[in-house]
């Protein structure tokens, strides 16, 4: 064990000091470019055509989800309220259906009494471009039209939601 010991300390330390002698923190980290989020088009439930960029000039949450994902149908009660309580404000809801029918995403609406707009996505190409591999995935985009965060993963309370909302849209 000692011997073990005597090989193993030094190796750790001179990795330790060739690290950190390979950073230099006085160097700011590069800026994060804005990223554009990519336009598309897509039905409504109801047969019209939307897309993104209807939507320039408004605080939009684009959230991609499934009727079989229980942690979407989790988070879907805080997505109502904050469509509720915000939509009049300068906010657009816009939840991506991914891959299933309108019949489907109908019934799962009415059982949660949900009224928020849904887009389908058929054969999941818009959720391909936004890289959106797990559901439920959100993104919320700016008046630019400007990605400006990202969460995978459901959302825990409507706080959760408010809480990046309020930086682009006041109270």
């Amino acid at each position: 064990m000692n011997k073990m010991l005597k090989v193993i300390l030094p190796v750790l330390l001179i990795s330790v000091l060739l690290i950190a002698g390979c950073s230099n923190e006085s160097e700011a980290p590069p800026e994060e470019e804005d990223i554009q989020a990519p336009d598309f088009q897509l039905d409504t439930l109801d047969g019209q055509t939307v897309a993104l960029s209807d939507f320039r000039g408004e605080v939009v949450l684009l959230n991609f989800w499934a009727t079989w994902c229980g942690p979407c149908a989790s988070e879907m009660p805080f997505i109502q309220q904050v469509y509720d309580e915000w939509s009049g404000k300068g906010l657009r809801v816009l939840a991506i259906n991914i891959g299933e029918s309108a019949g489907t995403v109908t019934s799962f609406l009415e059982e949660y009494s949900l009224s928020f707009p849904v887009l389908l996505d058929i054969d999941g190409a818009v959720a391909t471009q936004y890289g959106a591999t797990n559901i439920p995935t959100t993104f919320l985009i700016d008046q630019e039209g400007i990605v400006q965060g990202v969460k995978v993963g459901a959302f825990s309370s409507v706080e959760e939601i408010e809480g990046g909302i309020s930086l682009f849209i006041p109270e």
